[in-house]
């Protein structure tokens, strides 16, 4: 499933075979444990979305929420888009090591980090990485991308 037209989460692993939703539930689950405050779960492109909210912040360039991280279900493997990682080099350096250490391939391409199962992932990893980043520290960065 590349997309879903699923407007609640529960709805869109609901569509899932059970484990697969398994493998995106695990993912959630270590995601809202770390969330910083300020950040909702949404289903927003057609994926589990977590968002600044328009009413925390409304200056985005598309006129959507401001999207930090994003958790979907592929036709052959996960995606977990870490957008945070993507903007700043220190982020996707601690990542790259971390799975480097693990032992774990890691395959990202700009801000989507595939994985096929649980073990392609490093959720300890992942969880510092959504730990790391505050709505106001993610606003910041975004701010400093629109300004180049």
């Amino acid at each position: 499933m590349a997309t879903s037209s699923a407007t609640t989460v529960e709805g869109y692993l609901a569509e899932l075979p059970p484990e697969r939703a398994g493998v995106l539930r695990a993912v959630r689950d270590v995601i809202l444990e770390r969330l910083p405050p300020g950040y909702e779960e949404t289903m927003n492109w057609g994926m589990i979305s977590y968002e600044v909210p328009l009413a925390r912040y409304p200056d985005t360039y598309n006129g959507q929420p401001l999207g930090v991280l994003a958790l979907a279900a592929q036709k052959r493997h996960y995606s977990l888009y870490l957008n945070a990682a993507y903007a700043s080099s220190e982020l996707l350096g601690q990542l790259r090591a971390a799975y480097a250490e693990a032992g774990i391939k890691f395959d990202m391409g700009k801000s989507c980090l595939r994985f096929r199962d649980l073990s392609g992932i490093d959720l300890d990893a992942i969880g510092d990485i959504v730990a790391s980043v505050p709505p106001e520290r993610y606003i910041a960065m975004y701010e400093a991308s629109r300004a180049r």
